[in-house]
């Protein structure tokens, strides 16, 4: 029979062990309740309304979720092909063309104004949020306060989300309706509040940027981020393309840039053999980690969309989606 004192100490540890494993592993240097007031003068003294802030912060959740998440190093595990094959099924290739075809006068309206082809903006709506269908279901600010909290990456996100404040401030979008991912982005365009801030437009004008629900504010957005960072109208994004044995691989690097004819008298040729295109658009060399050696030849198009998310990956997939849309 366990003494009562032995039982008392047992419960004692399981209430401690309770506590520790609901309590989020924040790395904060402060207590939260003396925390979360500096962070609210901060957002005063950038010019936010107390309603705003009171409205944003009076039922404010810390996520541990969003904490794991952040933390969890991304790994490929998958092949390149493996990647492409499980994020560009013919299922949102056919949404693709159809999504082209039913708002293509808006799409062309929007392309002509910012300088971007229709079938880049759908391919990065596409690859963003399924055209719409997934744009994540956290609280932008319950997100972005936890990683502002958390020290591992606090400067960035308590910058994100001052400008989200910002963004209510103006009554862009409602608290309720504010969500998007865990790490803070918003809306079908998945964009950071940063980049809602420099890019966003309110292209149908009515007084709101809303890349949540109004497609013509989604389209203008994306396209305007495209713009700003560089595209290129009359260029497409690469090709895939095929090596000569022996081939020097130090030549294949995002940091050496070769006009056309330079590529082919190294002997690059399309993927079927067959010789690159006569214009002399300036390219590089990439293959994908984990691509089994498979080979793009990519041109300025490709080095925006990587402004947009840095991965490889993810560039491929917009790319290979819009050519695969083409023109619905």
């Amino acid at each position: 029979m366990v003494k009562k004192s032995a039982r008392n100490f047992i419960f004692s540890l399981v209430g401690i062990f309770l506590v520790a494993i609901s309590t989020p592993s924040f790395a904060a240097q402060e207590p939260f309740d003396q925390w979360l007031p500096k962070l609210k003068a901060e957002a005063r003294e950038n010019g936010i309304s107390q309603a705003t802030i009171d409205e944003a912060f009076a039922n404010v959740k810390l996520i541990e979720k969003v904490v794991k998440l952040d933390r969890k190093q991304p790994e490929t595990v998958q092949t390149f092909q493996e990647y492409m094959a499980q994020r560009l099924p013919k299922s949102l290739v056919d949404s693709g063309k159809a999504m082209l075809n039913q708002n293509r006068a808006l799409l062309e309206e929007v392309g002509r104004k910012f300088g971007v082809q229709p079938r880049f903006i759908v391919a990065l709506w596409g690859v963003e949020t399924r055209y719409g269908k997934y744009t994540g279901g956290f609280s932008v600010i319950d997100a972005l306060t936890t990683l502002a909290y958390d020290n591992r990456r606090a400067a960035y996100f308590r910058k994100e989300l001052l400008l989200a404040l910002k963004i209510l401030d103006e009554n862009h979008i409602a608290l309720a309706d504010m969500k998007g991912s865990w790490a803070g982005a918003m809306g079908q365009s998945q964009f950071m509040p940063s980049s809602f801030v420099n890019f966003a437009v309110d292209h149908d004008e009515d007084g709101r940027r809303d890349i949540w629900t109004t497609k013509a504010d989604v389209f203008a957005s994306a396209a305007n981020y495209l713009s700003q960072s560089g595209w290129k109208y009359d260029q497409t994004w690469g090709r895939e393309v095929r090596l000569p044995k022996d081939f020097d691989l130090s030549l294949v690097d995002l940091k050496i840039a070769k006009p056309m004819d330079e590529w082919e008298t190294l002997g690059v040729t399309k993927a079927d053999g067959s010789p690159l295109p006569s214009r002399q658009l300036v390219g590089s060399l990439v293959q994908p980690k984990g691509g089994n050696g498979q080979t793009f030849l990519v041109y300025n198009n490709y080095r925006t969309i990587l402004k947009w998310n840095r991965s490889t990956y993810f560039a491929m997939s917009v790319g290979q989606l819009a050519d695969l849309i083409g023109d619905g």
